[in-house]
């Protein structure tokens, strides 16, 4: 017999001795008393039914062969009663008794009941887990790839930044803020400098869920959550996004924005790491948008990046060229938002050769070459053109031109839908590409829907004086993308 049902039958026989002896004395001393009742009133009765001589004679004397048949009954009588208490307080812990050995668990008589256990520690976040390691160690090419990726994407914040304010002459706007479950971002703002009208350079580091609202967004792209059956997923993105609209109408607007995703999700073991299945991809890319057409400016941009691509794949720079006319195109304008550059997304393991030993950092080294060929890509044209002469009439064509990159901005882009269905999401950091000033006009006569695509270059000619011949020029392109290379 265990330790536990001992002491349980201890206690109960404890219990019992202490309530059968207080029930034993008190019934006793009822007993006597009623006893010595009794034989006073049968004393008395005999008595008055006999002579005078013999009731003298009878109260004079003691039946003490009486009084022992009385206490002998009484006795009797009490020990019955002890044995039913016994039987009874038996049948009422006989059942705890048993419950106790069947489930080993012997309950305390005496003692309240064990506190529950301890709750196990919750386990650390991404986000704590990451802070702690950028704060004890380097980050270098052995580190997980979203700390590599953040001191990437701000190393190459600080240099065009300060590459943009020795052009304007103006300093940006720097704006620090963290988000409430880790992460958070750097936001470079310029408005009103003197060579840019608005210019902003983000960097955003998020984590968080990512509602189901955006699964269903991102299953379009990303075959490998075709399966996903979840409410959300943990995930994980840093990226940089720089949009720049100048003043001078016949400088160009320019986008670029590079990225690294990553979710938790299980079900894509093409991507698993390590011990830990789950989804990583890269995205990006950079596009000139200008007002008026400068042919030498296309070429340039254009094959500053093809250098870029070429470095990694030959293949790259055609198959994202298209990639980028296809996606920066305004379907309910059938035209073009610019004159391109490239655009690529969801590039994982899957896109890389079969033989490809590390296509994570493969494709890391890829996207950083296309950030360094930025600046070169972009600043001889800003420099070309931000002091060129302009007249009222072309800045309004300008204005028109920005309505376009809103509209698609607003209505199109997979970024800034991300972006706005984001729980806590930096709504001024997703809307910092829009332009400071925008142009709607009720069919304008060189883009409005419904004009004449193969008016004659007299017909552009207004009465007025005003023509759209250079115009007319920008919206052939944008309505048939052109190979710059």
């Amino acid at each position: 017999m265990s330790t536990r049902v001992c002491n349980c039958l201890i206690r109960a026989a404890r219990v019992e001795h202490s309530y059968g002896s207080r029930t034993s004395l008190r019934h006793g001393r009822a007993a006597r008393q009623f006893s010595s009742t009794v034989r006073r009133d049968l004393s008395e009765s005999n008595r008055e039914s006999l002579p005078l001589e013999e009731q003298i004679k009878a109260k004079h004397s003691r039946p003490r062969s009486h009084h022992k048949r009385e206490a002998f009954i009484q006795s009797k009588e009490s020990t019955n009663k002890q044995i039913k208490y016994r039987l009874l307080f038996g049948a009422v812990f006989l059942p705890i008794l048993v419950y106790d050995m069947w489930t080993g668990d012997v309950a305390s008589l005496d003692s309240p009941p064990p506190p529950p256990p301890p709750s196990p520690p919750s386990k650390p976040s991404l986000a704590e887990v990451d802070e702690v390691t950028k704060r004890r160690t380097k980050i270098d090419k052995y580190a997980p790839m979203r700390l590599r990726m953040e001191e990437f994407i701000k190393e190459h914040q600080r240099r065009i930044v300060f590459a943009l304010e020795q052009i304007d002459g103006k300093q940006f706007k720097r704006d620090e803020w963290d988000r409430p479950n880790g992460g958070g971002g750097i936001s470079c703002v310029l408005q009103d400098g003197n060579v840019f009208e608005k210019a902003g350079v983000n960097v955003s580091i998020v984590y968080g869920k990512l509602p189901r609202a955006g699964i269903e967004k991102m299953r379009a792209d990303h075959k490998s959550l075709v399966g996903t059956d979840v409410q959300s997923l943990e995930f994980f993105a840093a990226g940089l996004s720089l949009v720049l609209h100048p003043h001078n109408p016949m400088a160009p607007t320019v986008h670029m924005n590079y990225r690294y995703f990553e979710t938790s999700d299980p079900n894509d073991p093409v991507n698993a790491i390590g011990q830990t299945p789950h989804n990583w991809w890269f995205g990006g890319g950079t596009d000139l948008t200008p007002s008026y057409l400068f042919p030498e400016d296309a070429t340039h941009f254009h094959k500053t990046i093809k250098a870029a691509c070429d470095k990694h794949d030959k293949e790259y720079y055609p198959k994202y060229k298209q990639w980028c006319d296809e996606y920066f195109y305004i379907p309910h304008r059938n035209e073009a938002r610019g004159i391109g550059g490239i655009f690529f997304d969801d590039l994982d393991a899957s896109t890389r050769p079969a033989k490809s030993k590390n296509p994570q950092e493969e494709l890391f080294q890829f996207v950083n070459s296309c950030m360094e060929s930025f600046l070169p890509s972009y600043l001889p044209i800003i420099k070309r053109r931000k002091d060129m002469p302009f007249i009222p009439e072309q800045k309004e064509w300008q204005q028109i031109r920005r309505g376009r990159y809103v509209e698609f901005n607003l209505m199109h882009d997979r970024g800034t839908a991300f972006g706005v269905r984001t729980p806590g999401a930096r709504i001024e950091s997703i809307l910092m590409s829009l332009p400071l000033t925008a142009r709607w006009e009720y069919m304008h006569p060189w883009c409005g829907t419904g004009v004449d695509e193969a008016k004659s270059d007299d017909e552009l000619v207004q009465e007025d004086g005003k023509d759209g011949r250079k115009e007319k020029e920008l919206m052939d392109v944008l309505r048939k993308p052109r190979e710059w290379v």
